[in-house]
């Protein structure tokens, strides 16, 4: 079990390096432009089953790409991915104020109606668009045992005062890097 102690901890060690990446999830604002509606869409499906640092190297050609009018595809030879980012980049106006009008309650089970998002990286998208959840990824599911994903994150949060995003945040990057 995570003690808040081990976590502060933790927080430290991974805030030497990624400190604006802890600022980001601890100010992260609900979701309302449809560019960074897409962006986060597709950074979350570039990142589905992909590690993390990876990830990231094919983004930085995906993003510069479809923004200027290209395809995903011109850069990334992952047909369902690439077909996915740019579907939701066209549509992105339109998914947005569908998403904007329904109910917070709500709103997870909306995200997995989005190509490529399914029960796990719909908290990964959620977190991104500004809710104060956590994703139950295999990091994190391994760390937090028979006391779940959700709890462990909600009562380090409150133990705290970080944001339960933060908490998860902080707990799979330590766990990226092999700290715990």
């Amino acid at each position: 079990m995570i003690t808040a102690a081990r976590y502060l901890e933790l927080h430290a060690a991974v805030a030497e390096g990624f400190a604006h990446e802890i600022e980001w999830s601890e100010t992260r604002q609900p979701v309302s432009d449809p560019l960074p509606f897409w962006s986060e869409y597709g950074w979350v499906v570039m990142n589905s089953g992909m590690k993390n640092q990876i990830a990231r190297k094919i983004w930085e050609k995906v993003r510069p790409q479809v923004l200027a009018g290209g395809s995903a595809h011109d850069v990334f030879g992952h047909k369902g991915k690439a077909s996915a980012i740019d579907q939701v980049y066209r549509d992105r106006e339109q998914l947005l104020q569908e998403y904007l009008q329904v109910p917070d309650s709500e709103k997870i089970a909306w995200l997995r109606t989005l190509p490529w998002i399914g029960k796990i990286t719909c908290w990964h998208l959620a977190k991104n668009y500004g809710f104060d959840c956590a994703k139950p990824d295999r990091h994190l599911v391994r760390i937090a045992g028979a006391e779940g994903v959700h709890e462990m994150c909600a009562r380090l949060a409150r133990e705290t005062g970080y944001r339960i995003a933060t908490v998860d945040y902080v707990l799979w990057r330590a766990a990226n890097l092999g700290m715990i």
